[in-house]
């Protein structure tokens, strides 16, 4: 039986000008590709941040994950890293995003996740497009018409998060299910990313750069450049050729539920 999705990657990370540590930590090895930014406000981030990562690395090599795969890594590395508090009030903490390779009737779909303010991107047909939705203070303000996408990338509260792994949160992930195409590129990243490289600068670095590793390497050296005020990590995900046998039902798999169906990805350009 054939790989769901059949793909090629590249990671790049830095601590960037301002930060002697980099509390970024991640894992691009079929079939996981995920980003975790320890919370630098808090105890351990760097610790937590790998604590998160290594619930996954058993995965590795594996053809295909489950939702219930991730489910199950996610509260193994909840309960790892609130484990880090040591007894402080606010205790360590970590974000979580990017996709795993799914197999759903036979077919190739990324399984996004997402916790916390990292982001996870799809290029196709030119149209980059953000996956993830922030937990943020400033994207819930957004999202009530609050506060302007202008004034958003200027607020002094874009950094305070509203779901993480550890930090006293026991909120849930967020999941989507994505149809894969051959030809998709996947970003996943650290805040620190975006938050020095406009939408549009990302799109066309990812559109000229055609090796993942050299998309990614451009991507964190550009942010440098650009201030380097965070840590900054970014995995380049290409889905080289995914696996297509009809269409899809909820019946197919009794591991899809109503949150997780096939579905075109959620929350536009952020």
């Amino acid at each position: 039986m054939s790989r769901p999705i059949v793909a090629l990657s590249g990671a790049a990370t830095d601590a960037g000008l301002r930060r002697s540590l980099n509390e970024d930590s991640f894992l691009s090895v079929p079939p996981v590709f995920l980003v975790a930014d320890g919370m630098g406000g808090h105890d351990r981030g760097e610790v937590a941040s790998a604590t998160a990562i290594a619930e996954f690395a058993p995965f590795a090599g594996r053809d295909s994950l489950t939702i219930d795969d991730v489910r199950e890594a996610l509260h193994r590395a909840r309960i790892r890293v609130d484990g880090l508090s040591g007894g402080s009030q606010a205790g360590a903490g970590t974000t979580l995003t990017g996709v795993v390779v799914a197999d759903v009737a036979g077919e190739g779909y990324w399984l996004a996740l997402n916790l916390g303010d990292s982001r996870t991107y799809r290029l196709a047909a030119g149209h980059l497009e953000q996956i993830s939705v922030d937990h943020s203070v400033v994207q819930e303000l957004l999202d009530r018409g609050e506060l302007s996408p202008e004034d958003a990338s200027r607020d002094r509260r874009r950094n305070v998060i509203t779901r993480a792994l550890g930090a006293g949160s026991d909120g849930d992930a967020d999941y989507w299910m994505i149809p894969a195409s051959a030809g998709d590129r996947i970003l996943v990243c650290s805040d620190g990313l975006p938050s020095e490289l406009s939408a549009d600068r990302i799109r066309d670095i990812l559109s000229v750069e055609g090796h993942p590793q050299a998309a990614a390497t451009r991507l964190v050296h550009e942010a440098v450049l650009h201030g380097g005020r965070d840590n900054i990590t970014a995995i380049v995900v290409d889905a080289v050729s995914v696996s297509r046998r009809g269409a899809v039902t909820a019946d197919d798999d009794p591991g899809i539920d109503s949150d997780t169906l096939p579905r075109e990805p959620v929350g536009g350009m952020r």
